[in-house]
């Protein structure tokens, strides 16, 4: 997979040089300038359409300064986290592997299979990946509900989603 690196939200817009302000409608452009990929934004009263060359646009609000966002998620790059902590015997690793995959089980990636029991006593979920039909054995750490929030606040951490 590629990695490119598009800077966030400039709330500033690129025709008029106005603050974007929380609530305004603005139109966000992806444009390749000097090798790089860009991303600019426009108010909708100065919108004229995007520039030629453009290579996606999309239309948004400014959302209120106190209205906390939700983090988006990248689910192929969670995915290959969990993928990376398969043989991980580590608790923290085991951990982190058990809320990816709770995450990928609300994203709706992986389904519920089945669980079982290991010759260790612990539960090993059986999930199946909605695209591909993998099969993934996820050991339960058996993690209270704040010891989960704990971890999904670290695992949005790593992966910059906070």
């Amino acid at each position: 997979m590629t990695e490119y690196e598009i800077s966030g939200p400039s709330r500033v817009c690129a025709a008029t040089g106005r603050e974007l302000q929380p609530g305004d409608r603005f139109y966000g452009v992806l444009v390749e300038e000097g090798g790089k990929f860009t991303r600019k934004d426009y108010a909708a009263n100065a919108w004229t359409g995007p520039p030629s060359g453009h290579i996606a646009y999309w239309a948004g609000r400014v959302p209120a300064a106190d209205k906390p966002r939700k983090p988006v998620v990248n689910d192929d790059l969670l995915l290959d986290c969990f993928d990376r902590l398969k043989d991980s015997a580590d608790p923290e690793g085991l951990n982190f592997r058990y809320v990816a995959a709770l995450l990928l089980m609300r994203r709706k990636r992986f389904r519920f299979e089945d669980v079982f029991r290991d010759a260790t006593g612990r539960d090993v979920m059986l999930l199946r990946d909605a695209r591909n039909g993998a099969v993934h054995q996820v050991t339960d750490p058996r993690l209270t509900d704040d010891q989960i929030a704990t971890v999904q606040t670290e695992v949005f951490r790593v992966l910059g989603w906070e």
